[in-house]
């Protein structure tokens, strides 16, 4: 217990030291990440043998669900519902039509059998939440003409439609008798249903209590999030669709120490991509790279050049994007953290695969994070598609107008709209924050119990 304390403590230190030095020298810190694994793992230089997918499978399970959690949470809605349509167009219909042309692929030229084809490209389909945020922040990057908030919000809900379609294929390869239409039904519609149940209950409870403590409403959300996943699992519907839903709405509600909250779930998104790739290297043997880079190495070429642009063409022209939105969209295409999770659920589902599934698919993520997320900056430049007077911040939900926030005052009259009634009662615009309450010469907290009374003088700051 004490070795895995030291480890743990070490690969936390390393990871903080190398996203440091990736920033500095243009390097996605997620690959850092996965050398780190690499390195410790039973052919790096610490020996530590670690071969158990069902023990990893949990473990990505539970990153991945709060890294997608913190995607939808973090996603500024009144940013994204402008392009909600393309988006969610891209993260369905986007997603099967990269699954099925790289299945094809796989299929007709690396003359894979049919299933196990399309299990490629079915986790090899969705594009990587985790990179996209990390590499737009990384290197303050936003995008004209929304395509930025496009591709955070495909990124963040393109990976319940890939494990839904790897699903699929572990359960055909499986022999596993079932009705293939009640379970996508079941998928989808339990997975909506609960997810928007359960944050609307979340967020009146958010709104309606006040804790003494401050840590504790960070602490509140990530319980509802494991409850809402675990029990949306066990009905057999899509957990990473509900908790991503949970996290669009509470995201975009206003709450007690709500940009508490955000920083809190900022930090541990952190801690979960480095967990998961961590476990992911520690999981890989380079040894094996070397078989199968021919196969990795044709399927990353493929899906950047082929695949996804395909898809995205065939999805994105009836709006009006032209060529140069559509080369920037494809080459964000980022496979990442989810398709290798993904890939190591059917490992230890399907343990009689005839291709190493799980290094072809570490492989192809690695020089798509590496080749993509490194020459992105200058992809976007050469396309001029840059956009240098707003912050890429501006999509996520803790954003702050250089963060220098106009404050001005209101004085409560007696025929004013919020005159006795609470905080929590009165009808406060979302794009308002309350910074304090002034009595007389005394300055009041705007807790949610506090009552407007006549003559009080409310500082507020606007969004």
């Amino acid at each position: 217990m004490n070795d895995f304390a030291l480890v743990m403590a070490i690969v936390l230190i390393l990871a903080m030291v190398f996203s440091k030095l990736a920033s500095r020298y243009g390097i996605p810190a997620l690959l850092l990440f996965l050398l780190i694994g690499i390195v410790f793992g039973s052919d790096g230089i610490f020996k530590i043998h670690f071969d158990d997918y069902h023990f990893a499978q949990i473990i990505c399970s539970y990153a991945l669900l709060l890294i997608i959690f913190y995607g939808g949470f973090s996603t500024n809605w009144q940013q994204a519902k402008r392009i909600v349509r393309p988006a969610f167009l891209m993260s369905t219909i986007g997603t099967l039509l990269t699954a099925l042309i790289t299945g094809g692929f796989c299929i007709i030229v690396l003359r894979m059998n049919f299933w196990e084809g399309m299990l490629v490209g079915s986790v090899l389909s969705s594009t990587d939440a985790a990179s996209v945020f990390s590499i737009l922040k990384s290197y303050n990057l936003n995008f004209k003409h929304n395509l930025a908030s496009l591709l955070e919000m495909e990124s963040g809900s393109n990976d319940p439609i890939s494990y839904l379609l790897t699903m699929i294929c572990i359960q055909m390869m499986s022999a596993q008798t079932m009705n293939l239409t009640l379970m996508i039904l079941m998928q989808f519609f339990i997975g909506i249903g609960m997810g928007i149940l359960v944050a609307c209950i979340a967020r009146a409870v958010l709104k309606r209590i006040e804790l003494n403590i401050d840590g504790l409403y960070p602490v509140f959300v990530m319980g509802i999030v494991l409850l809402a996943f675990e029990l949306c699992t066990r009905l057999n519907g899509n957990g990473y669709i509900c908790v991503y839903l949970i996290g669009i709405i509470i995201g975009n509600s206003q709450f007690p120490n709500k940009r508490f909250t955000i920083h809190f779930f900022d930090g541990i998104s952190w801690l979960m991509q480095i967990v998961l790739f961590f476990t992911l290297g520690l999981l890989a043997y380079p040894t094996r790279f070397i078989e199968n880079l021919g196969l990795g190495l044709s399927i990353a070429l493929f899906i950047t050049c082929v695949a996804r642009p395909a898809a995205a063409a065939l999805v994105l022209t009836p709006f009006h994007y032209n060529m140069k939105k559509q080369l920037l969209i494809d080459w964000v295409g980022f496979r990442g953290a989810a398709s290798i999770a993904f890939s190591i659920m059917a490992v230890a589902s399907i343990p009689t695969l005839e291709n190493d599934l799980f290094h072809i698919v570490f492989l192809v993520s690695f020089f798509s994070v590496l080749i993509q997320g490194s020459l992105l900056p200058r992809i976007a430049h050469w396309l001029d598609l840059v956009e240098t007077e707003e912050s890429i911040l501006k999509t996520f939900t803790d954003y702050e107008e250089g963060h220098l926030a106009q404050l001005y005052e209101i004085i409560i009259e007696e025929n004013h709209l919020w005159h006795n009634k609470k905080i929590k009662e009165a009808d406060i615009d979302s794009n308002q924050f309350i910074v304090g309450v002034k009595r007389k010469n005394e300055m009041l907290l705007p807790k949610g119990n506090l009552r407007f009374m006549k003559d009080d003088c409310v500082i507020l700051t606007q969004k």
